[in-house]
């Protein structure tokens, strides 16, 4: 019986939070630095108030130039998204395997630190790779769901 614990609902949201708020950021910074010079803008105010004699100040450029960079960080952020949405553990009877890639049989780990994972959810594995050296990997349960059903396999298979 194999438990799988997929990518958690937090670390999305976090992503598709950080996504729109780069988003809006260009949004505003591109109205107030290319539409408030129109006389139906409403942030005329602004543009008055940050160009002088044709020459722009340093707020002005900065809402000119930022919305670029918000949508490149925009684009960015959505490629980490796409590249990490799929993220996974899976403990099976052997090992445990984290994103399809990395493979660590039970019989290779050597302790399991749990003292943080009720007040802070991680816990911490201690196990030999497969050159003879000690590796340590913390799994948290805001990267990952259903964490306390892969600790408790765990747990199980290494006592």
């Amino acid at each position: 019986m194999a438990i799988e614990a997929p990518y958690s609902k937090y670390s999305k949201n976090s992503f598709k939070i950080g996504i729109v708020l780069f988003v809006a950021m260009a949004i505003i910074f591109a109205y107030d630095g290319y539409l408030s010079k129109y006389e139906w803008s409403l942030r005329r105010s602004f543009y008055e108030e940050h160009v002088k004699d044709g020459k722009p100040d340093f707020d002005m450029v900065f809402n000119q130039k930022s919305p670029f960079v918000f949508v490149g960080l925009a684009a960015v952020t959505t490629v980490w998204f796409w590249a990490r949405k799929n993220k996974k553990l899976l403990a099976d009877e052997n090992e445990l395997i984290i994103s399809d890639k990395k493979r660590i049989s039970y019989d290779s780990i050597q302790q399991i630190d749990k003292t943080y994972y009720e007040k802070k959810g991680f816990f911490v594995i201690t196990y030999k790779d497969k050159g003879g050296k000690e590796v340590r990997r913390k799994l948290n349960d805001r990267t990952y769901d259903n964490l306390a059903a892969i600790l408790e396999h765990l747990v199980a298979k290494i006592s």
